[in-house]
């Protein structure tokens, strides 16, 4: 079983960026208008997870992330910054939830909550090389009509 008591409700992370062209809806392809994307304050909320529980976690493990529940309600222009905050809310087993929230310098702009779950490194890494192996036979036992190329 993998010890994980340093883990505890309350810890928070943080993360942070100044919106550039680059995080802008047109330049990742979720929109037309040139602000902050969501997908990108998404990826802001995920970093700030990181940084909650990172350091407290067993040599040889890591989080993922497995699920998200946000809205994303202002829209922040190029050249604010961005600031994410992660709070733990609730550890079951490996699963860890947060409750993230988004602010550009005027005012919250998302919030939600998220979840990771803590995986051994060494072991996923193994499940995903795998998957790689087992791909040729797979692709051929893929349903017809889903639309996917193989």
């Amino acid at each position: 079983m993998t010890d994980l008591s340093k883990l505890r409700t309350g810890l928070k992370g943080t993360a942070e960026i100044v919106v550039s062209d680059a995080h802008t809806a047109p330049r990742i392809g979720s929109g037309r208008v040139a602000v902050l994307a969501t997908p990108v304050m998404i990826n802001v909320m995920e970093a700030a997870s990181l940084d909650a529980i990172e350091s407290f976690l067993p040599s040889g493990y890591q989080s993922l992330g497995t699920h998200l529940d946000v809205k994303h309600y202002a829209a922040t222009p190029v050249g604010m910054r961005l600031r994410a905050i992660a709070e733990v809310i609730g550890i079951d087993g490996r699963n860890v939830e947060f409750r993230v929230q988004a602010f550009d310098e005027k005012e919250r702009v998302g919030d939600g909550t998220h979840v990771r779950v803590v995986v051994n490194v060494a072991r996923f890494d193994e499940r995903v090389q795998k998957k790689l192996d087992e791909r040729p036979r797979i692709q051929q036992a893929w349903p017809q009509g889903l639309g996917i190329k193989t």
